[in-house]
Formats: C-alpha cells, structure tokens, sequence
C-alpha cells in the first residue's frame, strides 16, 4: 500500500514542529503534541474487502494456497479456467480445446487422458467432479465466480478431501458481494470468437440476490473445433442478522463443442490447425448440459463457534460421440457441514474446524455406434454407483504469539458398485455386478509461524489417498481391473508476505506415492480410451514460486515459476525414468505500467521447457516461448476497454500431451498444438 500525508494534516504538523506545545508528564519529560495525523493509501485495485477477508481466512493454512479475484480477469479476455489459474504458482492448467483443460497440482493425475482426476473442483464447495472423482471443468464459467481459492495438496483439508492435488474452489457473487448494482461485458476477437456477459445484484432490507448470465460462441483456431456455451448462475440470500444467513444458488449450463483431436508431432508443429481425420470423419464432439441447485447456511452459533454447511444435488446429461457415441445421464447430491472456532485452549489463543461430507451419485452410460455424430447401434448399457464420506478437523495452537502447531486428519470411505446389463441379439453384452469399497485414515501435522508485518512460514507432513474411479477400474467380464488406490506422503515448507511493494510465495515440497495411478493412450488414431496401472514407487518433488514487484509507481512485475521433478523411484520396467507430461520448468511474468491518466499496458512471456511424452523416456515434447500484449483504457468511470493480444509471434508449439508407454512402439497422435497469434477486444460497462 502505497502511503502519503494529506495536505491540511501535514500543514498541522510543520506548524506543530514549528510552534509545539509541552506539558510535563508524571516523569517530568517533555510530551510533544503533533496535531491530527492522517494516512491514507491506493487499495490494490484486484484485492478487495471481499477478496481480502477470503485471503485471511486461508493464511490460517499452514500451506500453500493462493486467491483470485474476479478483479484480475476484468482486463484481460479468460474463457476457461486455464486463465483463472495462470498466475498460481504451480499449478499447470493447459487448454486442449474448447474448454476441455488439462490441470495439475503437484502432478495431481499426472497420467489422466482425459478430463479431470487427483483434483477436487469445485463452486461454493459443491463439486464438479462425480461423485467417483472422475470429472471436468468445462462447466466452469470464470466470469461467475467472485473469486476462487487454490487449496494445494493437503491444504485442502476444510472440505474434507485427501486428494493429492487438493481443491481448487470458485465463489458464486451475491448481492452484497458482487460490488456493482449491474455490469455489461462484451468481449471479441478471432476465430470469430464473441461472449456476452451480464449482471445484477441488489439489497433490499434482510434479502440480497445476484443473477448472471454469459455465452459464448466461437469457431475456433483449428478444424472441427466450433463451440458455443451458455452459462447461468442465481443467488438469492436472506440474512438472520449478523453473520446469520441462508442461501440457495442455481446455476445452468450448455456445451457444445467440436473436438479437433490430438496429433503427431510434426503434424503439430507444421500444421496445426488440421484436425484429426478420425474426428473429422466421426463428427466427434461434446454435447453437455446441467443444472446445479445448492441450499447453504452460514450461521453464527456464538461469538467463538460459525456452522457452515450446504445440501446439493447436480444433474447432467452427455452426449459424446467419439470412438462411440457415449450417452450418459448422472444425478448426484450430498451434504457437508463445517464448524469453526476461535477461542483459547490451555490458556493459549487457538482455533479449529471440523466437519463431515456425504457425497452419493448415480450414472446411465450407454454407447452407440458412432454414425457421423449421430447415435447408431446400441452397443453397451451400464450404470455405475458411487458414494463418499468424509470426516475430517484441523485445529491451530499458538504456543506463542507467533508460533502455531497445526494438527488434522480426514477418515474417508468410498464405494464402488458397478452394474453391467445384457442387451438382445447385441453379441459381447452380459450382465454383471461388481462392488467395490476403500477406507483410509489421512493424519497432518505442520508448524505456522507470522510475524507482526503477516510474513508467514510454515511447514506440514500430510497423507493423501485416492480411490479409482470407475474408468481407472476398467471393469472387464473379470470383473474390476487390479488398481489400488494411490497413497502418497507429501512434505511441504514455504514462506508468503506482502508489503507495499512485494507480494511473495515460494514453497518447497517432495511427494512420496506408492501405487500411482499412472494411464497411457491405448490407441489415439482410433479413439480408443486409456488404461491405467499402479506403478511402483513414484516422486514428486519441486518448487513453486510467485513474486509481485510494484517496483516505481504505476509499474509493476508479476513473475510465477514452477519446477517439476517427478520421477519413478526403482520400477521394475522403467527404473529410475521422468514422468511424463508435466514441463520441468514453467515461467511465466508479466510487466504492466498502469498511467494516472488510466490506460495500461502489459506484456507478458510464457515459457516451458522440453517435456517427455513417454514413461521410458525416448521423445520429448520440444519447450516454447509465447509472447503476448494486454493493453486497455477506462473511458469513464462506469466504462473499460481492453486489447488481449496472444502468441504475437504465432509460434507453432505443443500445449500439452496424453503419455504413451514408449513413443519407439507406440501411436504417438497424441499432441494438442497451441493456438496461434489471435486477439480479442473486451468491453465493460457498469450500470
């Protein structure tokens, strides 16, 4: 916070110094009256009271975590959660297409072909994921979220999970949080790219609401890759006095989008914007609606003790045709509740939270011969049950005033059921039933230390533990494919702070897993899905580092650095080889000069550096560099313009890649190219 002394206080205080007056003390010494003294300061503009709340309340993690506010998106064009999350120091979210975004925390399924596993992703605690884990998050509109939190690891511990990569959470706006009564967005650029975006929010007496709505259509930098989303989000809140309230929040989603496909390398480098002639030929694409209702409560019990807790249910309807035309419906609901408190223990400050959450979900999966897009044939009909319990409490002790010990732990159970149903004069089809179940007990213990400017230190041991979903379990007439579950330790230790002109977090940490749940592409060309093993002993280590440097006025240097060093540890097939996938070293930096006048301008690099495709290690994915300008004005108080220029050098690069067992042997069509040089000019209006 950048400080400065108002004129008439400073005139006060050169007439004091000039002309004091003294009056003798008890100990006889001179008291000097210097007059009224004001200090007033520029508040971070991406960092409000709402925001700033949220970041106080996850600086009590002894552990890695990060905040985003809906501020920081304002001028810049962020169509997925890949932008969300690009300024979060080791977090890899890369964009395969559309919507469609590969992420990973501390390789948090690291081998995972498609979609979403190892991660727990959320809005207002309600997940997107099944309730079996599997899941993704094309269903995210970052335009509808106040802000969203970054759990890593087992920092994530508050919502009950034990998940190697941890939470990544986005808070829905309301009335009272939303900052403006009304706001208009547009936003276009290439590939005929165009998203509208609208608000409203209000108070009257002890109710509030919030309605948003966006879409979005675009045809798309490569072949066979036009999509259009429609998202919805409502809010209404009644308050009990304060901190007394009750909330129920609907939300709608459509997607449509073509799926371009993976490619060979050279095909990736040199052409990229083709798509894969299976996908062209089979009009492979992702047809996905759902609707989400969530009733919660935030009650104040007493001035030490706050209940949180929400009831949900999700339904979701897809249609998928890929190699087959996969036709789901799955309905899931649950329950958490939360307490916090704040008191003394022992004579000592301290605080807690515990709680348990209740998941439970049931899915229709049907498949159809894949007739240009169409349904054909039908081939398979299953459903799959799944339920989840969690228990879990972490509680600090300041055994100082500076110095907190930090205790918890999650007892988790998960179930498995899995049923298979013959289908007439359809050769292959029987029917089965298969069950399975997992239990686990998760402990952490860690170490906090916050000195009186809020610079913070801390350390943490933490177990995870995940369960297979039903597409790691692959069931076969034999029944469930032989996975465990994936069990790792993690050992963490970091610093964070923030002052007037750094903000900064860097934390080390090393994972030891056993039984990773690693997967490779069975065959790209035809669309044949991945299968997964446990491997032996694996390692994750590395370090996440994010700076901010407002190094003279108006100028400021964001910089995020990720190293990744993951590894098998002694396997009995691929000895002591790299993992693949996810680049050893990712920076990313961005120099933004903000005119009193207000326009800015900021350009920004992104860097990564070769990468192995395959678990034995015999090709890489060749590194990269993407140049790119951000630039915008405010026109008037209520009105914002801002240029988002990308890839200004149109680099041909690789985003990302599914792994393959050896690349020597094995289909290698498994690259998604990055996008070309492209721009988009987005338009804000508050009302």
């Amino acid at each position: 916070m950048s400080l400065k002394l108002s004129a008439a206080p400073l005139s006060l205080l050169l007439a004091a110094a000039s002309t004091p007056a003294f009056a003798q003390d008890a100990n006889n010494s001179l008291a000097v009256d210097l007059g009224e003294v004001i200090v007033t300061g520029a508040r971070n503009p991406e960092d409000p009271p709402v925001v700033a709340e949220a970041r106080r309340r996850l600086s009590r993690t002894p552990g890695s975590v990060a905040v985003v506010s809906a501020e920081s998106l304002e001028t810049r064009y962020a169509p997925n959660i890949a932008d969300v999350l690009r300024d979060v120091p080791g977090v890899y979210a890369q964009k395969k297409w559309g919507g469609d975004v590969r992420i990973s925390i501390r390789g948090s399924g690291i081998g995972n072909a498609n979609h979403l596993r190892g991660l727990f992703v959320s809005q207002d605690g309600i997940p997107f994921n099944e309730a079996d884990g599997f899941g993704d998050v094309q269903m995210v509109d970052p335009l509808l979220a106040r802000f969203t939190e970054v759990y890593k690891g087992g920092n994530a511990l508050r919502f009950g999970g034990a998940l190697l990569g941890g939470a990544v959470n986005l808070v829905t706006p309301n009335g009272r949080t939303a900052g403006e009564t009304a706001s208009l967005r547009a936003d276009f650029g290439s590939w005929d790219t165009g998203r509208l975006h609208a608000e409203l929010s209000g108070v009257r007496g002890d109710w509030d609401a919030f309605i948003g709505v966006t879409g979005v259509t675009a045809e798309g930098w490569r072949q066979n890759s036009d999509g259009q989303q429609q998202y919805i989000t409502a809010n209404i809140g009644r308050s009990f006095g304060e901190d007394r309230e009750a909330r129920l929040i609907v939300q709608g989603a459509y997607i449509h989008q073509q799926i371009p496909g993976s490619l060979t390398l050279t095909q990736a480098l040199n052409t990229p914007v083709m798509a894969a002639a299976a996908n062209v030929a089979n009009d492979y694409q992702r047809d996905y609606a759902s609707v989400r209702t969530t009733l919660s409560t935030r009650w104040r019990l007493s001035p030490e003790l706050l209940f949180e807790g929400a009831v949900y249910g999700t339904w979701k309807d897809l249609h998928h045709p890929i190699f087959q035309v996969i036709d789901q419906q799955s309905r899931n609901y649950g329950a958490f509740g939360r307490l916090d408190w704040e008191g003394t223990l022992f004579g000592l400050r301290a605080d807690a939270f515990g709680g348990m959450w209740f998941r439970s979900g049931d899915l229709d999966a049907l498949q159809f011969v894949n007739v240009r897009g169409s349904s054909g044939a039908q081939t398979a009909k299953a459903r799959q049950n799944a339920q989840a319990l969690d228990v879990f409490a972490e509680g600090r002790l300041f055994v100082t005033d500076e110095v907190a010990l930090v205790a918890g732990g999650a007892w988790g159970r998960a179930e498995r059921d899995f049923q298979r149903f013959a289908l007439p004069g359809v050769a292959g089809t029987f029917n089965q039933t298969l069950g399975k179940d997992y239990d686990w007990f998760a402990p952490r213990i860690g170490i906090l230390w916050e000195g009186a400017t809020g610079a913070q230190a801390y350390a943490n041991v933490t177990r995870s533990v995940e369960p297979p979903n039903f597409g790691s379990l692959s069931p076969v007439a034999t029944g469930f494919a032989p996975i465990e579950a994936q069990e790792a330790w993690t050992y963490e230790a970091g610093v964070r702070g923030r002052n007037a002109r750094f903000s900064w977090d860097v934390a080390v940490y090393r994972a030891e897993l056993d039984n990773e749940l690693l997967t490779f592409i069975v065959n790209p060309a035809l669309g044949i899905p991945a299968a997964t093993f446990n491997a032996g002993p694996t390692v994750h280590q590395g370090i996440e580092a994010g700076l901010d440097w407002r190094f003279a006025p108006g100028w400021r240097l964001r910089q995020t650095y990720a190293f990744s060093d993951f590894f098998f540890e002694g396997d009995r097939v691929y000895g002591d080889n790299d993992l693949p996938l996810v680049p050893p070293h990712l920076y990313r930096a961005e120099l933004r000069y903000d005119h009193p006048s207000g326009w800015f301008v900021a350009p920004s690099i992104e860097q990564a550096a070769d990468t192995w495709v395959d678990y034995s290690n015999t090709v890489k994915a060749p590194g990269y560099t993407v140049l790119n300008l951000g630039a915008g004005i405010t026109l008037s108080d209520r009105t914002s313009l801002f240029v988002d220029a990308r890839n200004l050098t149109d680099e041909h690069y690789v985003s990302n890649f599914n792994a393959v067992t050896d690349a020597r042997v094995a289909s290698t069509a498994v690259f998604w190219p990055g996008e070309g040089i492209s721009a988009f000019v987005g338009l804000r209006v508050s009302l």
